[in-house]
């Protein structure tokens, strides 16, 4: 069963979610800053990781950036999840290290594709 790390600070979101993805089979752990989101990558080795960019205590920019620079957590594909759907915000979620983007609110049958293409 493939693991995904859902980092999310809205409850209602994480439970959508997370509901979601454990119906279709995927194992989910929960983190709701970006902080506790790094942890957590370490402690489970997720085969995945939903970040929301606009968290509590480490947004998920940083947080994004700084498991890419981790040689435990980099080769974890992140998917950047945010309500700005701009040009600009793909390209800094890209810059920050994610391997994909997606806009909020979420639309699971694209989402779920994107984890799919990212899955080993």
């Amino acid at each position: 069963m493939k693991k995904i790390l859902i980092v999310e600070d809205n409850e209602l979101n994480r439970d959508m979610l997370s509901r979601r993805l454990e119906r279709r089979g995927y194992e989910i752990t929960i983190a709701v800053d970006g902080q506790e989101g790094l942890n957590k990558m370490e402690q489970t080795t997720p085969d995945l990781v939903l970040m929301d960019m606009g968290l509590p205590i480490m947004d998920g920019w940083e947080a994004t950036r700084q498991a890419k620079s981790n040689p435990l957590l980099n080769k974890i594909p992140i998917i950047a999840l945010t309500a700005h759907a701009l040009e600009q915000d793909k390209k800094k979620a890209l810059e920050a290290g994610a391997d994909d983007f997606d806009t909020k609110p979420i639309e699971l049958s694209r989402l779920l594709e994107k984890i799919e293409n990212l899955l080993p």
